[in-house]
């Protein structure tokens, strides 16, 4: 083969690239930098730094598992984080896709103003996660705050909403159900692309709306569920900000979320390594419930062609 025609003609099992892949380079250099030198090289580090002892003050040494094997034998309060917080997504998760669900399908209806209501009720995701509105939250739910002055109008005793341990891990929960507007967009998104004929066919057969919202609705839904229940279960086992902001981790550590005891134990305590060994501890378990939840996927998740996943 002459070279003129080597340099003309694809070679079978030779990848041709085009003449400008540098130029594709130099675009995504600015994020290739950005994702090593602030995610990958951190990510590494607190592997590593995890079989140490370091401290910001001091270099650390060479512990091997020692930190490991502390958090699951001496650490009393290192399993009872990890259950509450367990504990608070099973709680939060749930409630934040059903809330963006109906939300969603009201949305979904021929109102008035429509595009105007959406605007609004996307504003809580903006600004839901915020210090500031968990501050606000804080004060609302005090024992003298907004909502015990509400419903005492109505003859309701006042709840101690951030005094009582139990009531207080719902309390912050509440503030990330408040913050539907990400998942509720999608819920919208999907519901635009249910094809009017099926509910068409659906009402020929004599089906009313909840059987067509069971039958048609919530199945051709389901790739959007799939997506918004890895994200929010993923977000809500790293919470810091309600747990830490609102209560503190307390009262008598009802709220003492995972994320708050890797703060103190890295910023208060100094004990970044310590800290990193449960950082890499929820990283797995995030991992773990990721893959089981995907593994699940294959008998709930259905799509247009009418497979699974």
């Amino acid at each position: 083969m002459s070279p003129q025609a080597t340099k003309n003609s694809p070679v079978p099992g030779v990848r041709k690239y085009p003449k400008n892949w540098r130029w594709g380079i130099l675009f995504i250099l600015p994020w290739l930098i950005g994702f090593c030198i602030l995610q990958a090289y951190p990510l590494i580090m607190s592997l590593y730094y995890s079989f140490t002892d370091f401290s910001i003050l001091s270099e650390g040494k060479w512990i091997g598992l020692d930190n490991y094997k502390r958090l699951f034998t001496k650490d009393k309060y290192f399993m009872k984080s990890l259950a509450l917080t367990f504990k608070y997504a099973l709680m939060a998760v749930p409630m934040k896709l059903i809330m963006a669900l109906i939300v969603a399908m009201i949305l979904n209806m021929k109102l008035k103003c429509i595009n105007l209501f959406r605007t609004v009720y996307y504003l809580p995701s903006i600004m839901g996660g915020s210090v500031a509105i968990s501050i606000l939250w804080r004060f609302m739910f005090m024992k003298e705050g907004m909502i015990n002055k509400f419903i005492g109008v109505f003859g309701i005793p006042s709840v101690n909403w951030l005094g009582d341990p139990d009531i207080a891990l719902v309390t912050i929960s509440l503030l990330v159900v408040w913050q539907f507007g990400s998942s509720m967009v999608l819920f919208l998104a999907g519901l635009k692309n249910v094809p009017t004929e099926l509910y068409e066919a659906a009402e020929v057969d004599g089906a009313n709306k909840w059987t067509k919202f069971w039958s048609i609705t919530l199945p051709m839904l389901t790739p959007i569920v799939f997506f918004n229940l890895i994200m929010q279960i993923i977000h809500a086992l790293q919470e810091f900000t309600s747990a830490f902001i609102i209560t503190s981790g307390g009262p008598n550590h009802g709220t003492y979320l995972i994320g708050v005891k890797i703060y103190e134990d890295a910023f208060q305590n100094l004990k970044m390594g310590y800290a990193s060994a449960s950082s890499w501890v929820l990283f797995v378990a995030i991992l773990i419930i990721t893959l089981l939840v995907f593994r699940s996927s294959s008998a709930w998740v259905f799509y247009n062609d009418g497979g699974t996943d």
